[in-house]
C-alpha cells in the first residue's frame, strides 16, 4: 500500500484493511452529503433571488434538509474519529509499555484501566 495515507499509521505498523474500507466508505458518504449540500445551498440561494413566495416557502424545507445533512456529517465525522482512535489503540496494544520521546528520553505510556 506504498503511496497510501492511512499506510505508516500506528507506530509504523500497517493499519488493517477492513479499518481503511471502513474510513473509506464513510468519506463517500460525507462527500456524497457534501455534494447534496453543495445543490440545496445553490436552489436556497435561486429561490431567494427569486422573491417568489412559493420559492421562499420551498427554502423552509430545503433549509430543513440541509441542517439534518449537516448534522449527519458530523455524526459520520464523530464515528470516524472514534473508529480511529480504537483501530490506533488496537495497532498499539503489542507494542512495550515504554516510550521513547522526540528528545530521545524514555517515557513511560499511560496503560489505561479496562
Amino acid at each position: 500500500m506504498e503511496g497510501d495515507a492511512f499506510s505508516g499509521l500506528g507506530n509504523g505498523s500497517q493499519v488493517d484493511n477492513k479499518v481503511l474500507q471502513t474510513f473509506h466508505k464513510s468519506f463517500v458518504q460525507v462527500q456524497n452529503i457534501l455534494d447534496q449540500n453543495r445543490l440545496l445551498i445553490n436552489e436556497i440561494n435561486q429561490n431567494h433571488e427569486s422573491k417568489i413566495p412559493d420559492n421562499l416557502s420551498r427554502n423552509v424545507g430545503l433549509i430543513r434538509e440541509l441542517n439534518n445533512n449537516i448534522r449527519r456529517v458530523v455524526d459520520l465525522y464523530a464515528d470516524l474519529s472514534s473508529s480511529f482512535t480504537k483501530s490506533m489503540e488496537a495497532s498499539s496494544e503489542g507494542d512495550s509499555a515504554g516510550t521513547l520521546k522526540s528528545d530521545g528520553k524514555a517515557g513511560q505510556k499511560r496503560l489505561r484501566p479496562g
